[in-house]
């Protein structure tokens, strides 16, 4: 863009040497100086009528006569004000943001400005800055211009023009990166991209903005599996090394492509040979490993939805990856079979599976940070839990990133929900599916291993109620499974409805009191509790006897202490908590608490001890704080602990809090040789670590895993997921209509529930009967064992 000054002006004509006679273009020189004889506005007329035409020209130079001030005439002539009038117009138009990268004439060769029009407001630019850093520029000036077209709805389009100078000295070639870098700029701004170092690829590796969010994708898995780098260390080795960085890039778009033909093997094989060699001059180490790291991903990942288009033909918002765990380098352990890692800007999500079928939850996780740590817990215990059924265990969870500013629950659940059905496509996006006995791919997908169709989901934490939604998408893509794809929907088993995860779970805690000669079920026992009466397995669990004496509980919002309760009085109030949705322990009705006890808010700097609470649980102190009290109640002298609620509340002496995994809990979290119950009750995962388990076993506690607790609910999806394979071969033959099936799927209910908890009573009974031969099969265990 040429910049025009009033020396400039003045210089427009000049004179000949003295001396020297100069033939002079008299047409030229009345054009010039007609020119400067016309005010700039007529200029601009002049010139929208010579870009646009008389007509259009017109009706812009009506619109933009006296829309520009005097600050944007005084720096930039009329000529050059084209191209502002025709962004300001889609800027207009559009009612959205509208960029221009361009080159200064003189300016030095690391030296760009760039303009953003956006409508109606001045832009904040502790907004813009920091995305522009990001991209790798430093940012030397900011010229704004207020334009005001003569528009009924429109007040003024803002431009900012920004003097930007790459933090490098290479000569930067505007036609190479302008789309590019207007593009990542956008996407940004809109939300369809994060702004972090890797913008500043689109620079120094001409890469695009699809191309960074691939690498985006795997250093946010490599996060998740705790590599040994932070991320901006990571997207400093990427920045430093553009072309290996590059190369890594076409390598996956090669493996993935499918317009890349024939020619993929021999293109990978030509790039990795490149990518080794540029390895091999890498100086730091550690950008080495990182880098070695990047391409172990690449080479380890077998689809991707990358090459997938959305209904309107843009690239899909999310992009998932599907790895084989074996091949990934430091991976740790256990490693699964399979695992699907999906990443966006609004959430991430990861699902692992110890085999080709597998089933287990889908949970909403609330550990950014390290969910699939949790994950991986998680799919440990169901692999155990999975043992009674047929298929090997697998668990996922996702995290939103983005949560609503209101903070309200509904827009947050919205907001959940809307990211829990990007996780299902995003799996299903790359599963195949069956057309009769047929395997088919789905479009535009690669694949580097074999037929992979079985892929199943269920509820979990925080997702007990999305059966339907993911059956929904199931629904949407034609899945072969149909309503089967996630149990416990509106035509399936109601976990909570059958209370079967509780009631499997109250098999354990049953027989761990008949072997010390106690009926639970006909005599008054005490507990205490994690989790409140709206919750599936603390609710159901609360009520699978009319004996117990619930001294306390308590969940993420109140903590309830009842010192002295009445079996039956409590147990009604309780029944009539867990039927009024949505309840907390703030609706339990206090004249039913026995005297001294109360609802306590966790949210409470203090809390008042009644004569009796400090009678009930020996205690000297008059005011405690909310995590001293939960402490109280964890290490109360109560017969049962039950865990109904998720968290991990109990370790070992000898490990850390780091050890236990849930910083959530760390400030109320005891030691096991702390408690002071007989019996543990593990309705929920994790509620103890495994060597917290061993500890309280060992000074005389009766507990199992909680994976034989609450196996349970999962054996009850499995039953659902095989009978409806099987009947809907049925409904595919016409032999049985869908209506009947659903019927006769209710028909089942109870023998299905049977079933279930007959094999919580063989599971456990089969234990004590191994305990009870301890030291006589000790040498065939320890060799099985080795």
């Amino acid at each position: 863009m040429r910049i025009i000054n009033k020396r400039q002006k003045s210089e427009t004509i000049k004179r000949a040497p003295a001396g020297r006679k100069t033939k002079v273009n008299l047409g030229q020189v009345e054009s010039k100086l007609s020119g400067l004889s016309q005010s700039w506005s007529d200029q601009l007329g002049s010139a929208l009528c010579g870009a646009f035409g008389e007509e259009d020209g017109g009706r812009l130079h009506n619109l933009y006569a006296d829309a520009f001030p005097a600050g944007y005439t005084e720096l930039v002539n009329a000529s050059s004000a084209i191209e502002d009038v025709r962004l300001v117009e889609q800027a207009a138009v559009t009612n959205g943001l509208n960029l221009s990268l361009y080159k200064p004439d003189r300016a030095a060769s690391n030296e760009i400005r760039f303009k953003v029009f956006h409508p109606h407001s001045r832009l904040p630019l502790s907004d813009i800055l920091p995305m522009l850093e990001d991209m790798g520029l430093r940012v030397i000036d900011e010229i704004p211009h207020a334009i005001s077209p003569a528009y009924k709805n429109l007040d003024l389009v803002m431009i900012h023009d920004f003097g930007l100078t790459i933090q490098s000295t290479a000569e930067i070639k505007i036609t190479k990166i302008k789309k590019n870098f207007e593009e990542v700029f956008s996407k940004i701004w809109h939300g369809d991209m994060e702004s972090d170092g890797l913008n500043s690829l689109v620079l120094n590796a001409s890469l695009s903005w699809r191309q960074i969010v691939i690498l985006r994708t795997y250093a946010r898995y490599l996060k998740q599996i705790n590599a040994p780098f932070s991320l901006e260390y990571m997207e400093q080795a990427l920045r430093n090394n553009p072309a290996i960085t590059a190369r890594i890039v076409r390598l996956f778009e090669t493996y993935f492509d499918p317009a890349s033909g024939i020619r993929r093997n021999a293109t990978a094989s030509r790039l990795k040979t490149e990518i080794n060699r540029h390895l091999e001059a890498v100086a730091s180490a550690d950008e080495d490993r990182i880098l070695r790291r990047f391409l172990n991903g690449v080479e380890a990942t077998l689809r991707t939805n990358f090459y997938q288009k959305a209904d309107d033909g843009s690239p899909k918002s999310y992009l998932s990856i599907k790895l084989d765990s074996r091949q990934i380098d430091d991976l740790p352990l256990p490693r699964p079979l399979r695992e699907i890692f999906i990443y966006a800007p609004r959430f991430e999500a990861i699902h692992l599976r110890g085999g080709m079928v597998a089933r287990g939850g889908l949970r909403w996780s609330d550990r950014p940070e390290d969910f699939r740590t949790e994950v991986l817990g998680l799919v440990k215990a169901q692999m155990v839990k999975n043992a009674v059924i047929v298929p090997l265990g697998s668990k996922g969870g996702f995290v939103i990133k983005r949560p609503p500013a209101s903070g309200s629950r509904e827009a947050l659940l919205k907001e959940g929900i809307a990211c829990y059905k990007m996780f299902m496509c995003g799996m299903l996006d790359i599963t195949d599916n069956y057309k009769g006995t047929k395997v088919e791919v789905r479009k535009d997908v690669i694949r580097r291993d074999g037929d992979d169709p079985y892929l199943v989901v269920a509820a979990d934490k925080g997702t007990a109620t999305f059966s339907d939604i993911a059956n929904g998408v199931s629904a949407q893509y034609g899945h072969w499974l149909g309503d089967a794809y996630a149990s416990g929907g509106s035509v399936g088993y109601d976990h909570k409805k059958m209370g079967i995860t509780a009631r499997g779970a109250w098999e354990s805690v049953k027989r761990h009191f008949r072997e010390i000669g106690k009926d639970i079920q006909s005599e008054n026992f005490t507990v205490v509790g994690v989790g409140d009466m709206s919750g599936d397995v603390f609710g159901n669990g609360m009520l699978l006897s009319k004996h117990i004496q619930l001294l306390g509980a308590f969940n993420h919002l109140h903590i309830f202490v009842d010192p002295n309760p009445d079996a039956a009085k409590s147990f009604s109030e309780r029944k009539r908590m867990f039927a009024l949705r949505g309840s907390t322990w703030a609706d339990y009705n206090q004249s039913l608490i026995s005297k001294g006890g109360g609802v306590f808010d966790r949210a409470a700097k203090i809390v008042t001890l009644s004569p009796e609470i400090k009678k009930r649980f020996d205690l000297s102190k008059t005011q405690v704080t909310p995590n001293e009290l939960i402490q109280v109640l964890l290490t109360a002298e109560a017969e049962l602990l039950w865990f109904g609620g998720i968290g991990t509340y109990i370790k070992a002496t000898s490990e850390s809090n780091l050890d236990a995994g849930d910083r959530a809990n760390d400030a109320i979290r005891i030691d096991a040789l702390e408690l002071n119950c007989q019996v543990i009750g593990e309705g929920a995962n994790l509620g103890t670590t495994q060597r917290g388990r061993i500890e309280f076993a060992k000074a005389g506690g009766r507990l199992n895993t909680d994976s034989v607790d609450n196996s349970a609910g999962v054996d009850c999806s499995d039953h659902e997921v095989n009978i409806k394979i099987l009947l809907d071969a049925v409904v595919a033959k016409k032999k049985l209509t869908l209506v009947e099936r659903d019927n006769l799927l209710e028909t089942m209910t109870r023998e299905v529930s049977d079933l279930v908890l007959r094999d919580n009573y063989l599971q456990t009974q089969s234990m004590t009967i191994v305990k009870a031969q301890d030291e006589s099969l000790l040498d065939i265990q320890a060799r099985f064992i080795r």
